[in-house]
């Protein structure tokens, strides 16, 4: 499944330019440029560049990475609170911690915190955040997830990188000339410039087993120096597919993705056509391939089962009748020519109006006699008498019924035949 991993640039912090600050805190994010890097296998990139975001290349997702100074992380107990309220719940809790209003801040929980257990939460400018999301989706670049570049995590890490002053510098491609560390352990991560005399003691020491140094090209050897050991180098392009493997999504709450209609059943057919689902596809299509083979097995058989009946019945029509060439339609041929011999030898059918009446006398009610009868060949129709009511016809409508015989009324006349399938006896 092909990728496309957005770098959003670093919000720029507090300015002596009033117009600088308004232009980095959204009103310019819509016109800007966006590193990125397109993969197809989320370990390797198969294109990078800088683009507006109307030019950015297409992908099945879209991930968009946070710099590392536009987090906070905050250590909580998750509150146990409905889902509905959990947001609310989380901004009173955070309130003191932040140097914002509740309001005015994006937060996100762990993934797989659970309610009344310590976990960690990520803290977002709200405003810049949701401006660079509608910036995209104008382009039609729908983000399906936000990640940071640096969380708490083990082992402990450290990762020297530069400070954009505004977002207008990597639209235009300058590089700020600061150099930051971004430390991150299990109990936190935190970031601070590596200019003054107090910020190499931030580190602890020793420092922990099995640290780990990352730098950006630029960064690399200014770093080995402050640090005293060796840094490894790690492009741009590298730590945005290491951070876009991260289990974080930041889109959630007010800014969870509503997947709806036929984008939902797009997110899915496109997930399923991806290559991790390769092996899945090939045993739906196996899955299949058996079914359609036994369906056809089965309606082979079927068929078979069919001819062989049709068979038999034409053979005992042709061993009672001799007489009888040409079989069109066996049970019917059958029906008629037991009715004829029936007839020729006196004794009534289940049609005739004998049976009929017997059934009728049968099922009758008290000694009233009807007021008259008619048969036409097939039916016999009963004219009830003028003191019956509802109850005393539905009585035997319902007698005749249980014994097989279609009953139609209407008003005080009941007709009765037998059901098609018992006439021929």
């Amino acid at each position: 499944m092909s990728t496309l991993i957005i770098q959003l640039p670093a919000h720029a912090r507090l300015s002596a330019d009033p117009a600088a600050l308004e232009a980095a805190s959204g009103g310019a994010s819509v016109s800007r440029e966006y590193f990125y890097v397109l993969t197809t296998n989320g370990q390797s990139a198969v294109r990078q560049g800088v683009s507006p975001a109307n030019m950015l290349p297409e992908a099945e997702a879209v991930i968009a990475v946070l710099a590392p100074t536009d987090v906070s992380w905050h250590r909580i107990t998750l509150p146990k609170a409905p889902a509905a309220r959990l947001r609310q719940a989380l901004g009173a809790l955070l309130e003191e911690q932040l140097l914002e209003d509740p309001e005015d801040v994006h937060i996100a929980v762990a993934p797989g915190a659970k309610a009344g257990e310590p976990t960690w939460v990520a803290v977002v400018n709200h405003q810049v955040l949701t401006a660079h999301l509608m910036a995209l989706e104008k382009s039609k670049v729908r983000v399906s997830g936000v990640v940071p570049a640096v969380w708490p995590d083990a082992p402990a890490t450290g990762y020297f990188h530069e400070l954009h002053d505004t977002e207008a510098d990597v639209a235009e491609g300058e590089r700020g000339l600061e150099l930051m560390l971004t430390w991150s352990t299990t109990d936190g991560v935190a970031t601070w410039p590596l200019g003054g005399s107090l910020s190499r003691t931030l580190l602890p020491e020793p420092l922990p087993a099995g640290a780990r140094f990352f730098a950006t090209p630029a960064a690399a050897a200014p770093a080995e120096r402050w640090l005293g050991q060796v840094v490894s180098a790690q492009t741009q392009s590298e730590h945005l597919l290491q951070a876009a493997r991260s289990l974080w999504n930041l889109l959630q709450f007010e800014l969870a993705p509503q997947s709806k209609g036929l984008q939902a059943v797009s997110d899915q057919w496109k997930r399923f056509l991806s290559p991790q689902w390769r092996a899945a596809r090939l045993g739906v299509v196996a899955l299949v391939g058996v079914q359609v083979l036994g369906l056809n097995l089965w309606a082979w058989h079927q068929a078979r089962e069919v001819r062989l009946k049709k068979d038999e019945m034409v053979s005992v029509l042709k061993t009672a009748h001799p007489q009888v060439q040409a079989v069109l339609d066996a049970p019917l041929q059958m029906r008629r020519e037991t009715d004829t011999l029936r007839a020729q030898s006196g004794l009534s059918g289940d049609n005739d109006m004998e049976a009929l009446m017997q059934a009728v006398a049968g099922a009758w009610v008290g000694d009233t006699p009807s007021r008259g009868l008619s048969y036409d060949g097939t039916a016999l129709t009963v004219n009830l008498p003028g003191d019956w009511g509802n109850f005393q016809s539905e009585q035997v409508k319902t007698r005749l019924q249980s014994a097989g015989f279609v009953v139609e009324q209407a008003d005080a006349r009941m007709t009765i035949r037998r059901t098609p399938s018992q006439r021929g006896g």
